[in-house]
């Protein structure tokens, strides 16, 4: 399942043109649940990291090596955390 929230987006569909329209200043939300499927690859000088859930749904997120540190270090915590 994949939940997408925009935040104050809004479309204009005019003659089978879609054209955004309204202010600039756009949020979005992603979540996938039941993931079945992940990779991790190069990308760039970053890592990327993709996510399927079986259904047709796709999420990719790159990420700075920097940050994949920080996940990994949050991850290791919860770990720890769990076996206490």
């Amino acid at each position: 399942m994949l939940t997408l929230d925009l935040s104050d987006f809004m479309l204009e569909l005019d003659e089978g043109t879609v054209k955004h329209v309204g202010t600039k200043t756009k949020g979005a939300t992603v979540k996938l649940y039941h993931v079945t499927e992940t990779e991790a690859r190069e990308f760039g000088d970053r890592v990327k990291f993709a996510f399927d859930d079986g259904e047709g749904n796709h999420v990719e997120v790159a990420l700075d090596p920097e940050q994949v540190e920080s996940l990994l270090a949050d991850v290791t915590a919860l770990q720890d955390e769990s076996t206490d």
